[in-house]
């Protein structure tokens, strides 16, 4: 794969072709980036313990039968209180506006638990966004496929209440039982999806899995890495951008990329010591984007205090984000 995605469509121009876009929809932590990548086949977008890992919609292509389905892997909808969150639940709910198909994802054992009276805090803020996605769906008028994900913790006499529960709410037409980590009940999504599909020719060639610019990827794949390693250290306060991407003759890549911390205390935290961190991030994403683009990688990962990154009109534009959300 190359830097930036192609867009010559594919041959595939028959009478039975079909092409369109289905929005995946959630709380933050439901499993959406494990359910796209699930069905695209290979890793398109970032997963990580953490909620709201996704900041912005990553569009992985799947093919099932003679349908293209284009995956707006959204972030998460839940309750906005920085300029950040409010453009990442507003980008949310665009790419629901214009899809084809919607799935909502729902962390079946937590709203279990919720149901029982038994879930914790982080239950209960989960039910909150679960109802978030419910209103906004009773808002725009619009039926999707529920996807109780994480089931196979669940017993069956649960489950089963647990999704007469939520298609009483009037918002969906199908549900669907699955465990996005293990890819079982994917095949029934994949058909649900493949049927609300345009008649139509394919958008991308066949062999095309994602079209974020690798650029903007390389980024979110090195984000992921600064998120797994740091954990409760540096939460929220970092972002990485890809300064340079540099083609060598021998058919590697060079890039450059600026980790962005908002403290000069979160530099030290990034850096760690004798630098032991900063190399693990960037050995780590080296590995994963020389996979990604097939191609070897030499990457070069500096830290960098930028305060107000959070603040600034340019990075959101960057994302295809509104920055006036």
């Amino acid at each position: 794969m190359s830097e930036t995605s192609e867009t010559t469509p594919t041959p595939l121009v028959s009478d039975k072709a079909r092409c369109g876009f289905a929005a995946i929809l959630g709380a933050p932590n439901a499993g959406k980036s494990t359910l796209v990548n699930a069905l695209v086949g290979q890793k398109i977008s970032i997963v990580t313990q953490k909620v709201q890992t996704t900041r912005f919609p990553v569009r992985g292509v799947a093919i099932h039968g003679d349908a293209q389905i284009v995956l707006v892997d959204t972030p998460g909808v839940f309750t906005p209180k920085r300029r950040l969150d409010r453009a990442m639940v507003a980008s949310a709910w665009g790419g629901a506006a214009d899809a084809d198909a919607l799935v909502h994802v729902v962390d079946a054992p937590a709203a279990s638990r919720t149901s029982e009276g038994r879930g914790d805090g982080s239950d209960k803020r989960t039910h909150e966004d679960v109802q978030q996605v419910i209103e906004g769906l009773e808002k725009q008028g619009r039926k999707a496929i529920l996807a109780l994900n994480k089931v196979d913790v669940l017993e069956r006499a649960k489950l089963l209440d647990l999704s007469q529960a939520f298609f009483e709410k009037g918002v969906y037409d199908e549900v669907v039982m699955i465990s996005a980590l293990k890819s079982s009940g994917l095949k029934r999504l994949n058909d649900l999806l493949a049927e609300r599909m345009p008649q139509g020719p394919w958008l991308y060639p066949e062999e095309q899995v994602a079209d974020t610019p690798m650029r903007v990827m390389a980024a979110e794949i090195t984000r992921e890495k600064v998120f797994l390693r740091l954990h409760e250290e540096l939460p929220y306060h970092a972002t990485v951008e890809t300064d340079a991407w540099t083609e060598r003759k021998d058919g590697s890549v060079r890039i450059d990329q600026t980790l962005y911390v908002m403290r000069e205390g979160h530099k030290g935290i990034a850096i760690g010591k004798g630098g032991e961190t900063l190399k693990w991030i960037s050995q780590n994403a080296r590995k994963d984007i020389a996979e990604a683009i097939e191609r070897p990688v030499h990457l070069f990962l500096h830290v960098k205090v930028r305060e107000n990154w959070i603040e600034e009109r340019a990075h959101y534009t960057a994302l295809g984000l509104d920055f006036d959300a």
